[in-house]
């Protein structure tokens, strides 16, 4: 099976089981072995799905000021497992083909494997809420028809991500193209960079 085959599966499985109750105070179930690389791609997909809820709350322009805040301090928290799970994905990567004899011509990519499924990640989401919009009975005739033409091209676009992501990890294996992960250090996320945090120490 193709690697992306098996990471759409497991993303269409984390947003349908989140969607079950569809809260973002739901706890997660995750139904893969502790460890492994399927465990560590639901648990992507989840926070994402979660985060993409709290996004469409923190947008309401009536939230309250306090609960407004608290749900960006919430996010930013997520963000930051967010990464720190597209890093723990190419550890992943790294390991597997840490014993590849490189190619004398071999190329770095743009970005490593874990990024690009993390965009495949959000992608499902993208897939999964514009079909709803496309298939919601409320709306109009108008709105369904313009996300039917955008689910399509969402549609397109999972087909075209999967396939440059199983390419990607084609040529890793055959010593191609070879990856080199860099660490996000996001700045405003430590103290000791952060110049608001570090001032009022």
């Amino acid at each position: 099976m193709a690697f992306t085959k098996q990471c759409n599966e497991i993303f269409n499985k984390a947003i349908e089981d989140y969607h079950m109750t569809d809260d973002i105070d739901t706890t997660i179930h995750n139904p893969y072995e502790n460890g492994s690389i399927e465990n560590r791609l639901y648990l992507k997909c989840w926070i994402d799905t979660v985060q993409w809820h709290l996004e469409d709350i923190i947008r309401d322009p009536h939230i309250n000021p306090v609960d407004a805040l608290s749900l960006k301090r919430r996010i930013d928290r997520s963000n930051q497992d967010r990464t720190d799970l597209v890093e723990q994905i190419d550890s992943y990567f790294r390991q597997k083909y840490a014993d590849i004899k490189l190619s004398n011509d071999a190329r770095i990519n743009t970005e490593s494997p874990a990024w690009a499924i993390d965009r495949l990640s959000i992608l499902a989401l993208k897939i999964y809420h514009m079909r709803e919009q496309a298939e919601r009975k409320d709306a109009g005739e108008e709105h369904k028809k313009n996300c039917t033409a955008k689910l399509n091209v969402l549609l397109e676009q999972q087909v075209d991500l999967s396939l440059a992501i199983d390419q990607l990890l084609e040529d890793i294996e055959a010593g191609r193209k070879y990856m080199k992960v860099y660490r996000q250090m996001k700045m405003y996320n430590d103290p000791s960079t952060n110049p608001v945090l570090y001032k009022k120490q």
